[in-house]
């Protein structure tokens, strides 16, 4: 039985940039660098990434080792639990307004929780 030329390339084919500087490989690695970065580098983290998106678990440590990158939707859902993986995609997309918007809201939530772990402190007795 021969391969139908009609199959699916499971990989791309040389000669098409990522349009990028630096290609595919850069967006991988710098995925890679802020998923270690947010999750570190641990077999547990890695599990945690692949619950979060639904992933086996050895494509998801592809993603942490730079050899691919998530897929579209799975990039959606690491946008939504990681402000550093959101920054990242920003940044490649030279969207640095966005950037500074994204290091502001998570400042604000930052300093809510301070404000309220003051307020839940006991008062002392002067």
């Amino acid at each position: 039985m021969s391969f139908s030329e009609k199959d699916r390339n499971l990989q791309s084919k040389p000669g098409k940039p990522f349009p990028i500087d630096g290609g595919a490989q850069s967006f991988a690695r710098e995925i890679s660098l802020a998923l270690k970065a947010e999750f570190g580098g641990t077999p547990a983290s890695l599990k945690t990434v692949a619950q979060l998106t639904s992933s086996n678990e050895r494509a998801v440590r592809n993603w942490f080792e730079a050899k691919n990158a998530p897929s579209g939707e799975n990039l959606v859902i690491l946008m939504r639990h990681s402000d550093l993986v959101l920054r990242t995609v920003l940044g490649l997309a030279d969207r640095q307004d966005l950037v500074v918007a994204v290091g502001l809201a998570s400042l604000r939530r930052q300093l809510v929780d301070a404000v309220a772990a003051i307020d839940g402190l006991p008062l002392s007795p002067e």
